[in-house]
């Protein structure tokens, strides 16, 4: 399993995703980047921040 927590890379958010593999991750991230943060831009920036913090569970 892989898993991030959402404040690795935004400070304060308490939000936390696991899933079998790191698509699935980047898929649940994006829908609460957009829902819970208003980032509808999804950087290729911010994609690595959140590959450099996915970790294996």
């Amino acid at each position: 399993m892989k898993a991030f927590a959402c404040g690795d890379v935004i400070p304060g958010c308490s939000a936390r995703f696991s899933a079998s593999d790191e698509g699935g991750i980047l898929a649940q991230v994006a829908g609460h980047a957009a829902a819970d943060h208003g980032v509808t831009d999804v950087t290729p920036e911010l994609v690595q921040a959140v590959r450099d913090h996915i970790h294996t569970t």
